[in-house]
């Protein structure tokens, strides 16, 4: 069961990064597509820290990710800034209910630890 939801969180985080490519394309910094991608994530947050082995590597990924994002921000005055802010907003909205989920549900169970 647990690997079912695996395959359909990672088909959603494919389908949402699709959309957040497209979408900053398409319209940069869109509310609507924001919102959408926001939902995603935190599906996508709470699919991964119920099923997940390793909550750890989980948060290792989203902080790299959203990391690996603002640092692109500095570039996007050397091409077309609304698109690629746009593509990087959308991104950011994506992986930080992601990061969120999973940095709460870690913190959880480390309270929950028994000595």
């Amino acid at each position: 069961m647990k690997r079912t939801w695996g395959m359909v969180s990672f088909a959603l985080f494919i389908l949402a990064l699709v959309l957040a490519f497209v979408g900053g394309i398409v319209e940069p910094s869109h509310t609507t597509i924001t919102a959408v991608l926001a939902g995603a994530g935190v599906v996508i947050g709470v699919i991964y820290a119920v099923s997940a082995k390793e909550i750890n590597i989980l948060l290792l990924a989203t902080i790299a990710l959203l990391a690996a994002a603002a640092a692109f921000v500095p570039i996007t005055d050397l091409w077309e800034g609304d698109i690629i802010t746009g593509i990087i907003q959308n991104f950011a909205a994506l992986m930080a209910p992601v990061a969120l989920i999973a940095a709460i549900y870690a913190l959880l169970k480390l309270g929950w630890q028994k000595e």
